[in-house]
């Protein structure tokens, strides 16, 4: 079944590639460095960058070169219907995978050679959770970083510019045998299948996280996710790229 069809209506009338109305909303935190608010339908995140001119221990002791870049990620205790705990100095291991991904997609983008000795930390603060916080986090972090990285030129902190790949997220997903892209709670929750899929402007994947639920799924349509995967980062990056250049 093709992935534009309608035969598995959505609750929200979307064509099964299409993805939720996105709005990204710069400058939301002005004591960051860098920040946004960035919405997948009713999933919204405050992503937040700070660079800070001093490297983590571990480098300074192993002699490595270079800046850093790290992730935090944490969903507010009001993002969801019920109230989940404030992770406080000890967050679930769920939200350090997620953390973990933030910080390998977003460090596939930067030249830690040319940042320097720094640190870049990206906070990511979900306010509502309707499904792709993840990938909501990474796209709206990388629109976080560029704010971060132009103030810092602008303010001559930043002789290089340290970016090189453009970086997008979106999810995945088989539901009722078709390929959906974007997925809300709803969907994510019935899929046979879903996948978060992490890429480049270059179309390069960063990362393809693919699980079945109490099944499998064909080449076939692990193929037919990617494709549509593709399609929705690369509308994603025109959107990231509009609102930067606002």
């Amino acid at each position: 079944m093709e992935a534009n069809s309608f035969d598995a209506l959505r609750s929200d009338l979307r064509k099964n590639d299409q993805l939720r109305p996105v709005t990204i909303q710069k400058n939301i935190a002005p004591a960051a460095t860098g920040s946004c608010l960035i919405s997948f339908g009713k999933t919204q995140v405050i992503c937040a960058v700070n660079i800070e001119d001093k490297i983590p221990g571990w480098m300074r002791y192993q002699k490595v070169s270079g800046g850093w870049l790290t992730a935090e990620y944490s969903m507010l205790p009001y993002s969801t219907e019920e109230r989940s705990r404030r992770p406080g100095a000890n967050p679930n291991g769920r939200s350090i995978e997620i953390q973990r991904l933030i910080g390998r997609s977003l460090r596939a983008s930067v030249d830690l050679l040319k940042l320097g000795p720094k640190t870049i930390t990206i906070d990511c603060d979900v306010l509502n959770a309707d499904g792709g916080t993840r990938t909501a986090s990474i796209t709206g972090a990388y629109v976080a970083l560029v704010l971060a990285i132009r103030k810092l030129q602008k303010e001559g902190k930043l002789k290089k510019d340290p970016l090189t790949e453009q970086v997008a997220a979106i999810s995945v997903g088989i539901v009722k045998g078709v390929p959906m892209l974007d997925l809300c709670y709803e969907e994510d929750f019935a899929a046979s299948t879903d996948a978060n899929t992490v890429m480049t402007a270059s179309g390069n994947f960063i990362e393809v996280q693919s699980t079945a639920e109490e099944g499998t799924y064909s080449r076939e349509e692990l193929n037919a996710m990617l494709d549509i995967a593709e399609k929705g980062n690369k509308e994603l990056m025109a959107m990231q790229l509009a609102a930067l250049n606002e």
